[in-house]
């Protein structure tokens, strides 16, 4: 398959100081950035029309989607802004919760086991709980209509995110990005108009553990653009919290776009710079997949699967 042809960029420009710091969340992602050996990058083969017409369909009712829920949280969050970081990091875990659900599905069957992608996921699901965890500390949760409303819509988009995984993973991982995307977009807004403030305001302690503390291993781990240990944030204030997170949205939106491609994805520490050639090998080797159709076609026409039959 092919990665998306409309994806959701979005580029913005932060005062930071007395210099200017630039953070750009694009689709753009090369992924022999952190793999080795000839076979680290497949090249997809050329889309047909009948792709290109599936890709647009997809991408637009990904965007409606989207626009839907933002008119909503723009509605009833329009000056409750951690009250509204609070519903939306409820819902951003959620995608990584059903890519993990039918990821395993997949590998109970025998249809799939590139770890990567749990590793991957699962790190981008602990990174959004920080940011969850972060806005409970600032009292995003306190009203229970809030509650009450993030948990349900976690529910349903729980759902709707398993069975279009199911069905297109490059239509779940796009919508996934145009999430992301809205989070970047709105974490952006708010620092330039609440920078100044937000410099006088502490950090919560369990910003502070998450992003300068203990083990990093799974900090690095889903930012798949960056080399490991190459973002190491500095956490003096509140400023520095929600510069941070948007941050983090940003690097999932670049997970997100390399996603959209079938294979492209790499764990940051899956092939350290003294790895072989085998052992780079071994993962290709694996079974593979996409999408529920494709993996019921592979399990029926693989070669295994025909000399079971025979026997």
């Amino acid at each position: 398959m092919f990665s998306s042809t409309k994806p959701c960029s979005v580029q913005a420009t932060v005062l930071k100081e007395n210099e200017d710091e630039k953070v750009v969340a694009e689709e753009s992602f090369r992924p022999s950035t952190f793999t080795h050996g000839p076979e680290a990058s497949p090249q997809p083969s050329p889309p047909t029309e009948l792709d290109k017409w599936v890709v647009k369909l997809e991408q637009s009712v990904n965007v409606f989607l989207t626009d839907s829920v933002v008119t909503i949280l723009d509605a009833l969050y329009h000056d409750r802004d951690y009250a509204r970081f609070y519903v939306l990091e409820t819902i951003a875990r959620v995608p990584y919760f059903a890519f993990i659900s039918v990821l395993h599905l997949y590998e109970s069957f025998g249809w799939w086991r590139r770890s990567d992608y749990i590793k991957v996921h699962f790190a981008e699901s602990w990174n959004e709980m920080h940011h969850l965890l972060i806005m409970e500390d600032l009292g995003g949760n306190s009203w229970w209509p809030d509650r009450f409303l993030a948990q349900h819509m976690a529910f349903f988009y729980y759902i709707m995110t398993v069975l279009m995984y199911a069905l297109s993973p490059r239509m779940a991982y796009h919508f996934s990005e145009c999430v992301e995307n809205h989070a970047f977009e709105t974490y952006d807004k708010f620092i330039k108009a609440r920078g100044e403030d937000l410099k006088k305001m502490p950090a919560p302690e369990v910003a502070v553990k998450y992003y300068t503390e203990g083990d990093l291993f799974l900090f690095d781990e889903f930012q798949t653009s960056r080399a490991p240990n190459s973002r190491r944030p500095k956490i003096e204030n509140l400023y520095d919290v929600f510069l941070n997170i948007r941050d983090d949205e940003a690097e999932h939106c670049k997970t997100m776009g390399a996603c959209q491609t079938h294979g492209n994805l790499r764990s940051p520490h899956s092939y350290p710079e003294d790895a072989s050639g085998d052992d780079f090998g071994s993962e290709f080797r694996q079974a593979d997949c996409e999408g529920v159709a494709d993996c019921l076609d592979k399990s029926v026409t693989s070669p295994s699967s025909k000399q079971k039959q025979n026997i």
